[in-house]
């Protein structure tokens, strides 16, 4: 059977495992798909050994008798977020609203009380109304053992995750990740800076649609993805 751990490493609040990882794990043993959707059904749990069950064309991680996460296979109708220049990504990175608040600053993709080597520190700042930007360089603590010189699948979707959450203002409206579907085109390269955006697609009372996408220094489509978050209580997690 196979199982789904989430490493303390990738966590996103302080215990429960960053949406966009776990999201991403559960993909990579999917291993099907032109692009994956991912639906988080609790907050997943850290160190712990989830069996992981298919039925009715789902992946299925299990924490006793409860769903934590569930995977299909979708048609990719993923739409990229346009790109900016890295400068311009770099620049915007200065007023990264989690500088001044953040509700998670555990968390692996963006919190800011990670250290470098440690978590991604992808700090998106405004660069339009509703669109945010950030540089991120992979480095050699998230590289894939099985295809040298490549981030792992899961990072590379953490990349994606929270960059479309901050075009929201998660610092004023703290949200989690409900549902993240993505494409992977290519695995980023480690040592590469690459650029990822991300802007809000919609609202529905609790729920905000986002976007992001990752680009490679050429302006490649390295990921794409979409998300569905819910404003939550910080405190709760």
């Amino acid at each position: 059977m196979k199982v789904l751990v989430v490493p303390r490493r990738f966590r996103g609040p302080a215990e429960s495992g960053n949406g966009g990882w776990t999201a991403g794990a559960l993909a990579e043993l999917l291993g099907e798909g032109d692009a994956v959707e991912v639906t988080l059904r609790m907050p997943p749990p850290l160190e712990l050994a989830m069996p992981v069950e298919p039925a009715d064309g789902r992946l299925t991680a299990r924490l006793e008798e409860r769903a934590v996460a569930e995977a299909r296979a979708v048609a990719d109708g993923l739409v990229a977020v346009e790109a900016v220049l890295p400068e311009v990504a770099r620049a915007a990175e200065t007023t990264y609203a989690g500088l001044r608040s953040h509700p998670f600053p555990t968390c692996f993709s963006c919190g800011t009380g990670r250290e470098p080597g440690d978590g991604l520190r992808i700090f998106p700042g405004f660069v339009a109304a509703n669109r945010v930007a950030a540089t991120w360089t992979p480095d050699d603590s998230v590289a894939d053992p099985d295809r040298p010189g490549r981030a792992t699948g899961p990072v590379t979707w953490a990349a994606l995750d929270c960059v479309g959450g901050w075009a929201a203002d998660v610092a004023d409206r703290p949200m989690v990740l409900g549902r993240m579907t993505a494409a992977v085109d290519a695995l980023p390269h480690v040592g590469d800076r690459h650029v990822a955006v991300g802007e809000v697609r919609g609202t529905d009372g609790r729920k905000t649609f986002t976007a992001s996408t990752l680009y490679d220094p050429d302006g490649r489509v390295v990921g794409r993805a979409e998300h569905v978050w819910i404003t939550i209580d910080p405190s709760t997690f």
